[in-house]
């Protein structure tokens, strides 16, 4: 499950207009997120609060052999009053749906609303948009964040500065006693033009250095590019046109390739990658799909996903790796299965009833009364009784509501399963899971565990 902070550090970046997605180092997040999404372990409780809108906390307890936690800090000079923060309110599509669709670059309004996050108002503005987020202050956007783990005195922490529309820089560190020089940090600095992005990198592990970039083109990169018309809208013949007129529906989307290269000078070793994607647009009125491939030439990985949002309630994933030294492969499945039933009732379905319905009674007529034929009127009208609840209108009422809850699972070539439920309950927002081995039947759980989030 996406912790809070995740949600609100995510919060800040739309409200501030950067494209996180744009970037090389999310090439693979969609299949990445659909597949190996984290299982808890033991018992989690997590309390958070937005106490103002530039200022939210956490607190986290855990039970995992032994009793740990964190305490967490965030500030960000832009309000994130957009947003909402209290766990019953929270749209649990934009917090746990692991589907990213890609959005637009540019738009007329100059922003584009996210669809996953369409309950929260959730907006993300286009470079063409960025003066309009620079005028929250001329010093530009910030966002500074902390978490000390206990009791092994873990101390994390982020900084987030935008200097310009197009250009932020982030410092990661990490303090703790057992690590080598007791900590690390590694610095960013993101240039996006929304064509394309590049990221320059430094760490005190091992005195990394690296750069990597993306770069856009076709869909609505292209200057000339249009979105394609509604497969019911008429348009004019050019030989892609169905026995109606209409034209055929045809995929729309974005190609991104790129790559990265680094170096390690303490070390004295490097490496790199290069990568592409395909992902189809919102624009696209057929299914949304994205189709990665990156390799390694020097460790000789070849790594292939493909997602789909095969329904709005429905994603599924699959993953291909293959090693041309040592012939090695590797293959994982995912899915991602939404649903507005209690666990309860997701489980079993509803269970259907084969008997004919009774056919309604004739309405029997009524004599008016003694009152209403001496005053030569006819009788009051009755008040409509209310229909009786059943199961049938219960369950249409409940069709109607927000999604309750999502199933998540995976599968790998070693036949080990992950189980994700999460949901809603109240005020609650929980995540229950397991790890199942199926090649060791006799004790197949491998972990179990529950994570329960409250957030005002």
């Amino acid at each position: 499950m996406r912790e809070f902070m995740h949600y609100i550090t995510n919060a800040f970046y739309g409200a501030t207009g950067w494209n996180d997605d744009n970037t090389y180092k999310e090439l693979n997040a969609t299949a990445r997120e659909l597949i190996d999404f984290p299982i808890p372990r033991g018992l989690r409780l997590t309390l958070s609060s937005l106490a103002t809108p530039n200022f939210a906390t956490s607190y986290q307890l855990g039970s995992v052999g032994i009793v740990d936690g964190s305490i967490s800090y965030l500030h960000s000079t832009v309000p994130l009053t957009h947003i909402a923060a209290q766990s019953d309110r929270i749209s649990l599509p934009a917090l746990l749906r692991s589907y990213r669709q890609l959005h637009d670059l540019a738009s007329p309004k100059g922003s584009q609303r996210h669809p996953e996050t369409e309950g929260v108002s959730i907006e993300v503005a286009s470079q063409s948009s960025a003066a309009g987020i620079w005028s929250f202050g001329r010093n530009g956007s910030s966002l500074l964040y902390g978490r000390l783990y206990l009791p092994q005195s873990l101390l994390e922490s982020l900084v987030v500065r935008r200097f310009t529309p197009a250009l932020q820089v982030q410092l990661s560190a990490v303090s703790e006693r057992s690590l080598r020089n007791g900590g690390t940090l590694l610095g960013l600095v993101q240039y996006d033009k929304g064509k394309y992005g590049v990221e320059g990198l430094a760490s005190t592990d091992g005195g990394l250095l690296g750069i990597r970039g993306l770069y856009n083109f076709g869909g609505d990169c292209s200057p000339s590019a249009t979105p394609p018309a509604s497969p019911t809208s008429p348009v004019q013949s050019n030989g892609n046109t169905g026995p109606s007129g209409v034209e055929r529906e045809r995929i729309y989307g974005r190609f991104s390739a790129g790559g990265e290269v680094y170096y390690g000078t303490l070390n004295k070793s490097g490496g790199m990658s290069l990568g592409a994607r395909f992902a189809t647009l919102p624009a696209h009125s057929g299914t949304p799909l994205t189709a990665t491939l990156t390799i390694n030439p020097l460790m000789g990985n070849i790594n292939a996903t493909y997602a789909v949002l095969a329904k709005d309630y429905c994603s599924l994933a699959t993953r291909m790796e293959f090693n041309v030294y040592s012939y090695e492969s590797e293959w994982a499945v995912g899915m991602e299965l939404w649903s507005n039933r209690r666990p309860a009732g997701f489980l079993l379905g509803a269970l259907p009833s084969n008997q004919p319905e009774p056919d309604p009674e004739p309405p029997i007529k009524k004599e008016r009364s003694f009152q209403a034929k001496m005053e030569w009127r006819l009788d009051d009208p009755e008040p409509e009784p209310e229909a009786p609840k059943t199961e049938a209108t219960l369950a249409a009422a409940e069709d109607t509501e927000e999604y309750r809850g999502v199933l998540k699972a995976r599968l790998d070539q070693n036949l080990r399963v992950g189980l994700l439920w999460e949901g809603r309950v109240k005020s609650l927002i929980f995540s229950l899971g397991t790890g199942v081995d199926l090649r060791k039947l006799g004790e197949p759980f491998r972990s179990l565990g529950l994570e329960v989030q409250y957030s005002s």
